[in-house]
Formats: C-alpha cells, structure tokens, sequence
C-alpha cells in the first residue's frame, strides 16, 4: 500500500472523527437554536402553534428577503419596556452565582480529601459521588419537599437537638433553592476540581516543605493555583445551568422566588406567547455564551 494511499486514508478518518461532532452540535444546538430564533421574530397569535412566521420559506426567496427587511421586534421591545423580565435575568445570575460560590465552599474540600486517599479508596469515593446521578432529578428535588417543609426531618432533628423552638421556614424560599442547587449540581463542581487535584505532582509540595514553606502556605501557593482549571470548569459547569433552572426553584422555592427558568414556563405553557418566550431565551443564551466566549478568548491569549 502506497505511503499516498495510507495518508489519504488517515485524513479521511480524522476528518471522519472530527465532523461527527460537529454534526451532533449542528442536530441539537444549531437547528434548535436557529428555530427558536425564528420564532422571537414572529408575532403573537391564537392559533396552534400561537405565532405567526415572519419568514415562509416556501413562498421564495424574494418572500423570504422581503420578511427579512420587516423583522418583527415586538418580543424584544417588551422585553425591554417590562421589568419583571429584567428583574428575573438579574434574580437569576445572583441566585446562580451564590449557588455556585456555596457548591465549590463544599466540593473543594470532598475533591481534596477524595486527591489524598489511597488508589482504591478513591474509586469507592468517585463511584459515591457518581452514585446520586442513578436516581431520577425529579425524584431526588420531590425528596427535598419531605426533608425541608415545616414538619420534615430537618425540623425534627432540629428540635430534637434542641436547637430551635419551633420549626423553621425553609421550604418555599430562596435558602431552599440555594439548597437544591447545591445539592444536585455538587458532582459537577466535585469531579473536575478532583480531576485537578488527582494530577498534582506530590513533590511540589515535598519540595516546598524542604524549603520551610508552611502547609497552608504551600497550599495557597501551590496546590490551589494549580487547581484552577478543575475550580474555573466545575463553576461552569454548575453556573450555567443553575441560571435557566426551573424544576429546583419551582418545587423548592415557591411563586416568590424568581428566576428565569420560571419566567420562560409561564410564557410558554400559561401565556402561550410564544415570540416572546423564545426571545426571552435567546437573550439568555447571549447572557450566557458572550461572557464564556470572551473568557476563553482571554484564557487563550495568556497561555500564548
């Protein structure tokens, strides 16, 4: 077999591996998010399904450029006349970003001791930390309900310690959904900052101790730094679905929480305004991509 043949063959395969991928995002990402585009330039109606489309692309291109230059707006001119919206993106970024900064307060420490332990003790914990995600998502927030309302078990224990009076309020608040989140995303923010921690060159630190440095200095100046991809990931990866959550804040916190998720349920499904909803999640999505997007561009630029 020829050398040529051999590299054509390769080159084939690679681009092969390569294009599956971007085939899959351009299936479930860009085909979805395309349509949910369409529909934030269209206009509200009763009928099914309740908008009119500003673009028809079986009446022909000149249709279809005609539309282009009469791109309906009204979706994102209410949104900006109306400050429930702005109120639920803002509600949502500081809920999501205290829910965050509360997940890696637990994670880091689990990851940490998870790094320290032995080979075999590492897989028992791995295999634990793993082992909420073979339960429903739905069934593991209902449990919440029983745990937090007024006569749970929390309570119960509380009272029983004698730590409070009476039983205290936290179903149906934020703490609550503080809770949840913390609770459900914990394995995303674990993982990667255990992935992190697990790769750590031991003789950095015994280095550093042979030099005089401290422990907890030594961590600070080594151990953490160096775990900062697992930390940046793992917030990502929690951050990021943590905004546009509705099943958490709407089991847990009740009508008077308010985030996004909620907001885009009730456009969709009890105001059927269609328009307006996928406006609502495109801007979300701009919310959420542009800031990751100027991140790595950045994160790029200093490892050049």
């Amino acid at each position: 077999m020829s050398a040529g043949r051999v590299r054509r063959g390769f080159d084939a395969w690679r681009a092969t591996v390569i294009g599956i991928p971007y085939l899959w995002l351009l299936a479930l990402f860009l085909v979805p998010f395309l349509i949910v585009l369409k529909i934030s330039f269209s206009e509200s109606a009763i009928a099914m399904p309740p908008y009119l489309p500003v673009f028809d692309l079986g009446s022909g291109v000149g249709s279809v450029a005609a539309s282009a230059r009469e791109l309906g707006v009204q979706s994102y001119t209410w949104l900006a006349g109306d400050p429930l919206y702005l109120n639920a993106y803002l509600s949502s970024l500081r809920i999501a970003a205290i829910s965050t900064a509360l997940t890696l307060l637990v994670a880091y420490p689990l990851a940490y001791g998870m790094a320290r332990c032995g080979p075999s003790t590492r897989l028992v914990l791995v295999m634990l930390t793993v082992l909420p995600f073979w339960t429903s998502f739905l069934i593991r927030v209902y449990a919440w309900i029983g745990i937090l309302r007024p006569e749970g078990y929390l309570n119960q224990a509380l009272l029983g310690l004698g730590l409070v009076d009476q039983p205290l309020q936290l179903l149906n608040t934020e703490t609550a959904v503080f809770i949840g989140i913390v609770y459900s995303y914990l394995p995303f923010m674990v993982l990667p900052i255990y992935a992190s921690l697990e790769r750590l060159d031991g003789r950095l630190l015994e280095a550093a101790a042979d030099l005089g440095c401290p422990p907890l200095r030594a961590f600070w100046s080594i151990t953490f730094p160096l775990s900062l991809p697992g930390v940046v990931a793992g917030s990502f990866l929690v951050f990021i679905p943590a905004v546009g959550e509705f099943v958490i804040p709407d089991l847990l916190g009740g009508s008077q929480t308010l985030m996004i998720g909620k907001t885009l349920w009730d456009e969709f499904f009890a105001n059927r305004d269609w328009p307006v909803a996928s406006a609502v999640a495109i801007l979300l999505l701009l919310v959420l991509v542009i800031p990751i997007m100027l991140f790595q561009r950045l994160q790029a630029r200093n490892a050049a």
